[in-house]
């Protein structure tokens, strides 16, 4: 039986949203294929995706960013952990090549801990990146041009990362330069068909009330302007964590009986941060997408990209997003026109076939 050894960023839940439709793919062409999932992603987001068997390790992978929420990256504690996850390099290299030797995978697979290619290079394993973007990447944009050890830090990840045998660069991506030998690959989505009557029923909407999910990815908001939203009274929210008692148009999606991806499908509206896994089924959707911008990450600017190119999208500046100032932006997202068809999202069935080709799973 073929095991993939999959190791996943848990910054967020985008990369494992990008692995879980190719290892679905995967088992579409090998069957009896099974994954270990290496990551402190949650065990319930794979629960009701991943269709083959697998086991999770809760194994730190990389450290990503340290945000104060979603839309906040705190760069002086991103950099002290990153310090600090390096000083026992050596020791977490050791401990990845055992592991992946005990378990004698057919191929790793990493989305995108460098940690886990330059293990896999080690261990002799064939080793692919599955990447939208790499962590060298995003810390360029935090460097401090006087401070030598940042880009000592992200030299030492660029010539981790070019230890992987192949990557499979995903739609939309930025210029990554960082890997010898890699293919692009089409975009990486597996939208949920829409519930809406359901949906409607469930919230016993009137005829002139749409329905706004505002989801983050996974790393939750910790305030939202109650009182401005409670005053916008065509609209029900669907927030994506915990709602305060007493609040009549916000309603927590935990209390509500459909999957997130299926709100996704189902709602008029979706506000949200310019994250692959949001944008990318949005656009396969055609749904409406009211976004609140970063400006200091390094996918987004092809996110935003590809979203105006084949989506429906309007921006939200962070200071009206933070004050309640939505509804300019949520009337124009329903008016704007449809778009022309996105290209199918075919990058999980390309890189399954790229991964049983090259690793011979």
């Amino acid at each position: 039986m073929p095991l993939i050894w999959c190791a996943i960023s848990g910054h967020g839940y985008g990369h494992a949203a990008q692995v879980v439709p190719v290892l679905n793919a995967v088992s579409s062409l090998v069957p009896g294929v099974t994954a270990i999932l290496r990551t402190t992603v949650p065990a319930s987001f794979f629960r009701d995706r991943l269709t083959i068997p697998w086991d999770l390790q809760p194994v730190q992978q990389d450290v990503c960013c340290i945000q104060d929420g979603p839309l906040k990256v705190d760069i002086d504690k991103t950099w002290a952990s990153h310090h600090r996850f390096h000083q026992t390099w050596e020791t977490r290299l050791s401990k990845e090549v055992t592991a992946m030797q005990t378990a004698s995978p057919a191929s790793i697979i990493a989305d995108t801990p460098y940690l886990a290619i330059e293990a896999g290079s080690r261990a002799q394993i064939p080793t692919v990146a599955l990447a939208s973007f790499t962590w060298d990447l995003v810390l360029n944009e935090y460097c401090h041009a006087t401070d030598s050890s940042h880009q000592q830090l992200i030299q030492c990840i660029r010539g981790s990362y070019a230890k992987a045998d192949m990557a499979l660069r995903i739609t939309p991506a930025p210029r990554i330069d960082v890997f010898s030998h890699i293919i692009d690959i089409g975009a990486i989505a597996s939208p949920a068909s829409p519930e809406r009557n359901r949906l409607a029923s469930a919230l016993a909407l009137a005829p002139n009330e749409r329905t706004v999910l505002v989801g983050f990815g996974g790393i939750p908001l910790t305030s939202l302007p109650l009182k401005q939203i409670e005053q916008l009274r065509h609209y029900r929210f669907l927030f994506d964590g915990p709602v305060p008692p007493g609040c009549s148009r916000i309603h927590s999606t935990e209390t509500l009986p459909f999957s997130f991806k299926t709100l996704l499908a189902s709602v008029d509206i979706i506000m949200t941060k310019p994250g692959y896994g949001t944008i990318v089924e949005a656009v396969a959707l055609q749904q409406p997408v009211v976004y609140v911008r970063r400006y200091n990450f390094a996918d987004e600017p092809p996110l935003v990209d590809y979203l105006h190119r084949y989506g429906r999208g309007v921006e939200l500046s962070i200071d009206n997003f933070t004050h309640g100032r939505w509804e300019p932006a949520l009337q124009q997202a329903l008016t704007a026109p449809l778009p022309l068809l996105p290209p199918p999202p075919t990058g999980a069935l390309e890189a399954a076939e790229v991964i049983v080709r090259y690793c011979q799973v």
